[in-house]
């Protein structure tokens, strides 16, 4: 029986129902997604809707991106998979070109395919390079579902009933709207909150500490960004006590939140630095990027991170056109730009409606928090629920938080290449829904 990519059936959703296995996240969209575009999505039935989420915050040119488009057309005819010991012209421009775009001592690159991936990679060689196995990572992280990656994983999929990778440690995040650590003023005291989480290390650690791995903005953890003079502190933590620290910048990295990386803003730079989603505009690819000097350690204590994909020249080919674009459009600055237009709007809503309570962010990266009221401060999953699926109604697809306790948090993250119009547009639907919802004339 032969079936086309794009072949439409009767029934799609009994297809579904009877072979389309589930991986945790629920179906969203009630509709077949036929095709996108830019900063769109287009349902089998010709709606429109608004992608406030670049896909998984992947597409970071837009959908369909042309100079992506034309890149696979051209590589795909000439190169497309290698014996993982060969190397290829784009793997090695890739590489550079990242380089070129990193302060010192960031210099070598080992491109791979997925986040979970880098940053299991990443792990890896912080524990062959400080031969110690104990890897510390913040209370609300998000880093991956594969091994390492999941024991550094502390917002969601632990309750699995099986182990994690020995050593694992979680410290306080540092949460503004809802501090755990308070000063006189009744405002987030992170130096306290820091060297709380850091004592409850010590405490705990066998003297075999390796690595702490952060996100400069949490984003599976409701957007939060941690403050001022936080991560500089946290790397001298980490120094005091041999570990490397690695900086996951999956959703921050190549201009999301306004300069080429995250950890930019803070003038704080990892050991180690794993990008993913940003690099390959919508298709996977991954990269590491560490020191002459950890990368030289590493080889000689044996690291080995090898997978078929690592070095393929296809994706390779379209990570230095995504680059190559962010560069030419200064696309970082205009995403600053383009952030304060949208964290105004945002703003607006936590000004005129009752049940949204925070709006933070940076760049092309921000997030609303809803609640059932101001006062109280409770956070609202079902009222998030209402909002997204109201928003899908009226063309526009936002993202909310599934994890355990950070529902009613959504995650606003449109191409960089996303217009004036757009972002008013999305705003628009977006105040309506929340209108809808609150009002009451919206409901389950």
């Amino acid at each position: 029986m032969t079936i086309e990519p794009f072949e439409r059936s009767t029934d799609p959703w009994h297809e579904v129902e009877q072979h389309v296995g589930h991986y945790g996240a629920p179906y969203f969209a009630p509709d077949i997604i036929d095709r996108a575009e830019g900063s769109y999505i287009y349902t089998e039935d010709g709606r429109k809707i608004l992608d406030f989420t670049s896909g998984q915050m992947c597409a970071t040119l837009g959908h369909n991106n042309p100079e992506v488009v034309q890149t696979i057309r051209t590589t795909i005819g000439r190169l497309d998979h290698l014996y993982s010991g060969m190397l290829s012209r784009p793997s090695i421009n890739l590489c550079t070109h990242i380089a070129q775009t990193l302060p010192e001592p960031l210099n070598k690159v080992i491109p791979l395919s997925t986040g979970s991936e880098v940053n299991e990679a990443a792990i890896r060689m912080a524990k062959t390079v400080t031969g110690r196995f104990e890897v510390v990572s913040f209370s609300r992280s998000w880093h991956g579902l594969t091994q390492a990656s999941a024991a550094a994983t502390y917002s969601s999929a632990r309750k699995v009933g099986v182990p994690c990778a020995p050593g694992q440690f979680a410290i306080p995040t540092p949460y503004e709207y809802r501090p755990d650590f308070t000063d006189a003023e009744g405002k987030l005291d992170w130096r306290k909150e820091l060297d709380f989480g850091f004592d409850m290390v010590d405490a705990q650690s066998s003297g075999s500490l390796a690595a702490c791995i952060v996100e400069p903005i949490l984003s599976g953890g409701g957007i939060l960004v941690p403050p001022d003079g936080y991560l500089a502190e946290l790397k001298k933590k980490c120094h005091e006590r041999g570990m490397l620290l690695i900086f996951d910048e999956a959703q921050t990295g190549f201009g999301r939140t306004g300069t080429w990386y995250g950890f930019q803003h803070d003038g704080v730079v990892p050991d180690i630095l794993t990008l993913s989603k940003t690099l390959g505009g919508g298709l996977p690819l991954a990269a590491l990027v560490t020191s002459d000097e950890i990368e030289a350690t590493a080889r000689e204590r044996g690291f080995t991170f090898y997978t078929s994909h690592v070095n393929d020249p296809l994706v390779a080919a379209v990570g230095c056109t995504v680059m190559n674009v962010i560069e030419r459009d200064d696309l970082p600055s205009k995403a600053a730009q383009k952030g304060d237009r949208l964290h105004a709007g945002l703003q607006r809503l936590v000004e005129t409606h009752d049940i949204v309570g925070d709006a933070r962010g940076r760049g092309l990266l921000q997030g609303i928090e809803i609640v059932k009221d101001k006062q109280g401060k409770e956070r609202s999953a079902a009222l998030g629920d209402l909002i997204t699926r109201r928003c899908y109604e009226l063309g526009l697809h936002m993202n909310i938080v599934c994890l355990p306790g950070m529902g009613g948090v959504f995650r606003i993250a449109p191409p960089l290449t996303v217009s004036d119009a757009e972002l008013d547009d999305g705003l628009t639907i977006l105040d309506q829904a929340i209108s809808d919802v609150e009002t009451g004339r919206y409901r389950d």
